[in-house]
Formats: structure tokens, C-alpha cells, sequence
């Protein structure tokens, strides 16, 4: 009996289209397609909410509870009757108008922004410039300049102000002793303290002090994160150390010189301890008040807290505003 014909064989795929299913099927996926992926699908669903709620709730007591309090104060006429039991008086936005129509009050705000100003300028360039020489330096060197700067950086305010007070002293110190003895000067019993731009030059020089330690270690985070390849690149292509740093190094590292900068604007602004200290010293408090010390005083020394508070809101809003900019910075970075 004859057999039947063989049924015909089914068609094959060709070896270049195994090949490619294959490296679709084998291919290791994209980690930023999947991170991508996951911030448009929300991630994994209230895990991170949870995880968030007592760090939010511990925020919300601490900061919250006690910003309802300053705005509730700032509508009010509250002095030291108040204080002591007697019923606050609502007046709406009369505390506001009245601090915006002080003159004592711009006078303040102008001076702390241009104080301000002064300080993160001097501290980013110095920063900055203990950055890039802690990359030159070698092994042993590099740690002697970190010690250093955690030194100065560990340092309470308050102490550093006063050990600052002792080198400025008029009669004892040692500033006054090296200009006049060394270099021949007229500096004896020179007060440093009494006039306001030398009182805010001693400012400046004890606010940058204790600032640059994180400007430098920050900074110099990013430096050892800049390729070498690129570097050696612009060097053959005929770039000098100028051109290599703000040609290459600055656009590796601008998300942290921005972050950095920002945060010292905030600091900067609200600088308490350092301005105090060094009035209690020698200083002369109406001409050298900054926000931080004029919403103390006006609200323990005069007694008015509704001012005070009206002030403290005004500056919070300051605040919040640079700080709007911060958050956006770094949105933006993490969503690339």
C-alpha cells in the first residue's frame, strides 16, 4: 500500500529574525523607561504615603501648630497685658500696615538683603576656591584642610562670635595688636564694633567663616564627579584652567552650585545669633539691626508681639518664596 505524501514542513523563521526575537526576548530593561514608568503610575500606591505620614505628622506639630499660632498673633493687638491674661484685641491687618509703612522697617529689610548679599557672594567664591584646591591637594594635605573645615563647621555661633569679639577687642586684641606693632598702623584702641560698616565687615567675616566649610565639602562632592575623559579633552583641544573650569567643570556641577547658593540666601536672611552677640559686645543695635534681631526686639524689648509677628509672617513669605525656586530646582533635576 503506497504511503501518503509527507505533509509539507511549516516554514521556518530565518536566522536573522531568531536573532532578533532572541535579543528582544533576553534584553535587560531600561532602568530610567522603568523609572519613568513608575513616577506616571505612581509609584506603589499609599506605601509612600504611609512611610511619609509620621515624618508629616512630627512636621505638623513642630512647625504647623506654631505657624497657625504666629498668624493668628499677627491679626491681633497682643502686648504684655496679653501675655498675663487679658483678652487680645482682633485688628486685622492694622499690625501689616503698620510695619509696612515704618520706615525703620525697610530700613532693616534693605540692610539684611544687602547683608545677605555680601555673605553668600564671599562665601560661594571662597567656597568654591577651598573646593578646588582640596582636588589638587594630595592624600595627607586634603585631610588636614577637611579637619579644619569640620572644625570651624562644629563650632557653635555663639562661641565663634565670641572668640571673633576677643580678636576684634579694642583694648586686648589681636587685630589691633598686629596692625599697630607690625605693620605700624594707627589701630591702638581701635573699636571695631561702634561704626556700621566695620561692625558688619566683623559680621561678614564670622558668618562666611563658619559657612564655607559646606560650601567647600559640597562643592568639592561634585568636582570628583566630573569625568576626567572631558577634562583631558578640553586640555588637548588647546583650553586653559579658565576655560576647562567654567567650560566644562561648571556645567557638571551648576545643580549644586545653585542648590548651595539658595541655601545660603535662606540662611543668610534669618541670621540671629552672630548679629546679637556681637551688639551685646559693643555694637549699636538701631543701626545694625537684621531681620532676625529686629523682630526680637521689637516684639521682647517693646513688647509688641502682634508686630512682631506680623514681621516674622512677612518674613516667612520672603523665605518661602526663595525657597519655592529651591524646591522647583530640584524637582526639575530629579525629573531628568
Amino acid at each position: 500500500m503506497p504511503t501518503p505524501p509527507a505533509s509539507p514542513n511549516p516554514v521556518s523563521p530565518s536566522p536573522a529574525v531568531s536573532a532578533v526575537e532572541g535579543e528582544r526576548l533576553t534584553a535587560p530593561p531600561d532602568p530610567a523607561a522603568s523609572g519613568r514608568r513608575a513616577r506616571r503610575s505612581g509609584g506603589g500606591g499609599f506605601t509612600p504615603y504611609a512611610l511619609l505620614m509620621p515624618a508629616l505628622i512630627v512636621l505638623a506639630v513642630i512647625t504647623g501648630w506654631p505657624l497657625v499660632q504666629l498668624l493668628i498673633m499677627s491679626v491681633q493687638k497682643f502686648g504684655r497685658a496679653q501675655v498675663f491674661g487679658a483678652p487680645p484685641e482682633f485688628i486685622g491687618l492694622g499690625n501689616y500696615l503698620d510695619v509696612l509703612t515704618d520706615p525703620e522697617f525697610w530700613q532693616v529689610l534693605s540692610r539684611s538683603v544687602v547683608f545677605a548679599a555680601v555673605c553668600v557672594v564671599t562665601t560661594m567664591i571662597l567656597g568654591v576656591l577651598v573646593a578646588l584646591l582640596m582636588n589638587r591637594l594630595g592624600a595627607v594635605l586634603r585631610t588636614l584642610v577637611s579637619v579644619g573645615l569640620l572644625l570651624a563647621w562644629a563650632m557653635p555661633p555663639l562661641s565663634a562670635t565670641i572668640v571673633w569679639g576677643w580678636i576684634f577687642d579694642t583694648q586686648y586684641g589681636v587685630l589691633n595688636y598686629m596692625l599697630t606693632n607690625w605693620l605700624g598702623l594707627d589701630f591702638a584702641g581701635h573699636q571695631w564694633l561702634i561704626e556700621p560698616l566695620s561692625f558688619f565687615f566683623v559680621a561678614t567675616i564670622i558668618i562666611v567663616w563658619g559657612a564655607v566649610p559646606f560650601v567647600a565639602f559640597t562643592v568639592y562632592a561634585g568636582l570628583t564627579q566630573v569625568p576626567e575623559e572631558v577634562l583631558e579633552a578640553a586640555q588637548l583641544d588647546g583650553a586653559g584652567g579658565f576655560q576647562r573650569f567654567f567650560l566644562v567643570v561648571v556645567p557638571f556641577i551648576r545643580p549644586i552650585l545653585t542648590i548651595v547658593t539658595i541655601l545660603q540666601v535662606i540662611w543668610d536672611l534669618r541670621v540671629f545669633t552672630q548679629i546679637y552677640s556681637l551688639q551685646s559686645i559693643g555694637g549699636l543695635a538701631e543701626q545694625t539691626n537684621t531681620l532676625g534681631v529686629y523682630i526680637y526686639r521689637v516684639s521682647l524689648g517693646s513688647g509688641d508681639f502682634g508686630a512682631g509677628g506680623a514681621i516674622s509672617v512677612i518674613v516667612v513669605l520672603l523665605l518661602v518664596a526663595v525657597s519655592i525656586f529651591y524646591v522647583r530646582r530640584s524637582l526639575k533635576e530629579e525629573a531628568l
